[in-house]
């Protein structure tokens, strides 16, 4: 998730931990962990507990049970991300994030409204849920969001073309529910994009070690399920640069903001239409991590060739979009849905040996499926 406004940038950001660091950190908090620390009571007092590392009188756990440190979950920082941070629901031990905002501004109002009543309902709405939101106890100023911990769309990495297809319904869905209540993402970038998961980790994950379980010790692969059989939901994220536009206002805006640089019309200085920037950024998701990458996707072509021109006037609309790709998804079949996806530098025999691999392994996993459904 990108970072918002409110983010309190510290003079001593570099010295977090790098992967050229020689030897990790572990033995004490760096300054962004230590600010969280600082809160844990206020954030108990709302109901939501930090992982032990960040409560206050922290010792490394290794130092009592004689483990090396890589096997102690508390050995494992807090990424340089200082408006998040992951934490656990008391009342039901649901997995979080909560993200420091400041109070009333643009993002969270966005993300509220969106993820609002009677919004929230309708089943094209695919903007980050709300869970909970409270102001800060020492700083009106401050206050913080709580959503899912969700997982980045590639992590883990897209397995078989049907994957693609759904990550397509439902972003292209989503989009146009968010057009229609006058919302321009303006951001909405691969990193912008994530997932709830949950289904296909039925024991959870580690917020930081994402390969492994909770305890972040044990590896969550065993445990995994496929994203076609498990079903996951993706979600707009991120709305700090995102724009409101009311029906009689213009649907203009400025800057140069956002992690595309590829959308031509960007300006500070001639206006242009937000939504269609939304339009491009889609495109080249689908371009630059399906298309570009993946021989067995020819399908994606022509959507990706209408969303992504230069002229904005000639891009097509959310729901236009939506509808072409609908057309296109239709003549994709059932097979070639569930087949694997083939990078495009394969060779002929390593091809050959990767869809024989796949097939045993899609039925081991089908046949897992369906033995724990029993």
């Amino acid at each position: 998730m990108a970072e918002s406004t409110v983010t309190h940038r510290s003079n001593s950001a570099a010295q977090a931990p790098t992967r050229r660091s020689r030897v990790p950190k572990y033995e004490s908090l760096y300054p962004h962990e230590a600010a969280w620390r600082d809160r844990q009571f206020f954030l108990e007092s709302k109901g939501y507990m930090l992982r032990p590392r960040l409560r206050p009188g922290w010792t490394p756990s290794w130092h009592r049970t004689g483990k090396y440190a890589i096997f102690s979950e508390d050995a494992y920082w807090l990424p340089l991300r200082p408006s998040l941070v992951d934490a656990t629901r008391m009342s039901d031990g649901k997995a979080v994030y909560i993200k420091r905002v400041c109070t009333g501004d643009q993002e969270s109002t966005i993300a509220k409204m969106l993820y609002g009543e009677p919004l929230r309902r309708d089943g094209r709405n695919h903007s980050v849920p709300i869970l909970d939101e409270f102001q800060d106890d020492q700083d009106e100023s401050i206050s913080y969001m709580v959503m899912p911990l969700l997982r980045l769309i590639y992590d883990p990495p897209f397995a078989a073309v049907g994957e693609i297809v759904d990550f397509a319904d439902q972003i292209l869905q989503g989009l146009v529910f968010m057009h229609e209540q006058g919302v321009a993402h303006r951001d909405c970038s691969a990193k912008n994009l994530m997932m709830d998961a949950d289904a296909m980790y039925p024991r959870g994950f580690h917020p930081v070690r994402t390969r492994f379980l909770p305890n972040g010790v044990n590896i969550a692969f065993y445990t995994r399920r496929p994203r076609l059989l498990a079903g996951v939901k993706y979600y707009f994220v991120d709305y700090g640069i995102s724009s409101h536009i009311l029906p009689d206002q213009p649907r203009l805006a400025l800057g140069l903001e956002g992690r595309d640089e590829e959308v031509p019309e960007l300006s500070e200085i001639e206006p242009y239409d937000p939504f269609k920037v939304d339009i491009y950024t889609i495109g080249n998701v689908f371009r630059r991590n399906f298309y570009d990458k993946f021989s067995n996707v020819e399908f994606l072509r022509p959507i990706i060739d209408s969303m992504v021109q230069d002229d904005p006037a000639r891009r097509p609309t959310a729901e236009e979009a939506l509808a072409q790709w609908q057309s296109i998804r239709r003549n994709v079949s059932i097979l070639h849905r569930v087949w694997r996806l083939r990078r495009r530098e394969e060779p002929g025999l390593a091809s050959i040996i990767r869809d024989i691999i796949y097939f045993y392994k899609s039925c081991l996993q089908l046949w897992r499926w369906l033995f724990n459904r029993q």
